[in-house]
């Protein structure tokens, strides 16, 4: 599907999208177009139950006469509904009305009214980033699939006045979307496909748009002392890779990079600590949290943001083989610290356990954040609405909490304490892996947190937000690329150029 701008000109043929304001109030644009089609869209309003309404959309017939095939008319509510995000979500909303339509060609006539403070620019691009977002599908897998379930779309043009800027707007986010497109695939792919020598592997392609990339083995591991990582590792035919990625986006400065670390466990069986079979599929997305890491790396470098970033992931397979980590097995970690490991399922940690230490040891960041799938107890918290947030740093945790909010993303903070840490106490080790069932993905994090120091830290448990069983305005079912754009977000608005 290929996305146009151009100065405002209504297309002879094909489907044309109209707006209207809360009223409903016709665009300038949509009246004149009514007219020439003799009153047939206020015709088709009457008939109905739409207002004008913010993400309102109305389809209209169009009259015999007319050499269009349909029209459309979308809903953007009252002036102060008109938001980046909002334009987003009807973006989203405009393309799963046509998508299937059979139309191939796609018209929006964009004219904001006065009162609307987003310029028309930001507008049309902010609907056009909707429409590519709600576009992914993941279907390299379907043979037989019929002409009239897939998509029709082949172009969609914006008109809007100040199409050049337009056109620029939507060139950064367009870049942003291939990120979050990177991470949704990875996050789809079964896992005999993806496992963690190629996912390795596809990670280096990486370094066609500038970014250093570093596979750190088995050996290597071993050699740094990366005794938790491994643990996880050993049941697995799958060798394990750490991976390391460098985007030097602004090489001048003095400034300590920035820190992204994820959970990239490709297939999680439980270990022995063996899952149910019922849902055990689902937990191909327990990479969740590295495929955001990489889907942003490649976002910050498609921009080329003026930010050091560093993104580090931690890959490997958790499976139950004669090998497998054992219930009662004390590791030791790159920190030193041991543990003694209760619940094989409570994988994840162990992995973030070396990979923070190894990034707040060579890097000496500036900040560092995790990201995983770490606990279904987090789904009980906060349900799929949020992502919950644990931090040691207030001041991180509100820029995280506002990137998230402007970009939909949303973050809930936890708390965490010294009372929760207790849980963790070990009769034989340094600490355990797990905690009680009470306040599990609290405990999961006062683990976390034993391994980064006095670094300002956070992390994002995204087990909830990572996959969506359900439609969303700019999601279709499946991977959801979640932390992608909030963490874009976090770094365009407080650390480029610092």
């Amino acid at each position: 599907m290929r996305i146009t701008f151009a100065e405002p000109a209504l297309p002879k043929k094909g489907t044309l999208v109209l707006f209207s304001a809360d009223g409903p109030a016709l665009s300038a644009i949509a009246r004149a177009v009514d007219k020439d089609l003799g009153g047939a869209i206020k015709r088709a309003i009457a008939a109905s139950r739409f207002k004008g309404g913010k993400g309102q959309i109305l389809a209209v017939s169009a009259p015999a006469k007319s050499a269009l095939d349909r029209i459309l008319v979308a809903g953007v509510g009252k002036p102060g509904d008109v938001t980046p995000l909002a334009m987003e979500a009807l973006g989203g909303k405009i393309y799963a009305a046509l998508a299937k339509t059979g139309g191939k060609d796609i018209h929006i006539a964009l004219d904001p009214a006065k009162a609307i403070k987003l310029p028309g620019a930001e507008m049309a691009a902010h609907i056009a980033y909707g429409i590519r977002l709600k576009s992914y599908r993941f279907d390299k897998y379907r043979t037989k699939e019929k002409p009239e379930d897939r998509p029709s779309i082949a172009k969609v043009s914006i008109g809007v006045k100040g199409a050049a800027a337009a056109r620029k707007a939507y060139g950064i986010l367009d870049k942003i979307a291939d990120g979050v497109f990177w991470t949704r695939d990875f996050v789809s792919e079964p896992a005999n496909i993806l496992y963690p020598e190629s996912y390795a592997n596809q990670l280096k392609t990486l370094s066609k748009l500038g970014v250093k990339v570093e596979l750190l083995d088995e050996p290597r591991m071993k050699k740094l002392g990366m005794g938790a990582l491994l643990g996880v590792a050993q049941g697995s035919i799958r060798k394990p890779y750490l991976v390391v990625m460098q985007w030097n986006g602004a090489p001048g400065s003095k400034e300590k990079p920035v820190a992204f670390i994820g959970k990239g466990v490709t297939f999680d069986t439980g270990g022995i600590s063996l899952k149910p079979a019922t849902g055990m599929e689902d937990m191909k997305f327990d990479m969740g949290g590295s495929g955001a890491v990489v889907g942003l790396m490649k976002a910050l470098a498609g921009r080329k943001a003026k930010v050091n970033a560093i993104g580090v992931v931690g890959l490997v397979e958790n499976m139950p083989g004669g090998n497998a980590q054992r219930p009662g097995d004390v590791v030791t970690t790159m920190s030193g610290q041991t543990v003694e490991v209760i619940n094989t399922d409570a994988e994840g940690r162990l992995v973030l356990a070396d990979a923070l230490w190894y990034t707040q040891d060579r890097f000496k960041p500036k900040f560092m954040i995790n990201l995983a799938t770490l606990t279904g107890a987090i789904i009980v918290s906060l349900a799929r609405e949020y992502a919950g947030l644990f931090s040691n740093n207030d001041d991180l945790s509100k820029k995280l909490t506002s990137a998230g909010e402007a970009e939909g993303e949303k973050l809930w903070r936890m708390p965490m304490g010294e009372t929760y840490d207790k849980q963790l106490k070990s009769d034989i080790a340094d600490m355990k892996n797990v905690g009680t069932r009470d306040g599990g993905s609290i405990t999961a994090a006062q683990f976390l947190q034993r391994f980064v120091n006095d670094v300002p830290w956070a992390h994002l448990d995204i087990a909830g937000t990572a996959w969506t069983k359900t439609e969303l305005d700019t999601v279709p079912k499946g991977a959801t690329g979640f932390g992608v754009r909030l963490l874009n977000r976090l770094v365009a608005d407080n650390y480029e150029g610092k």
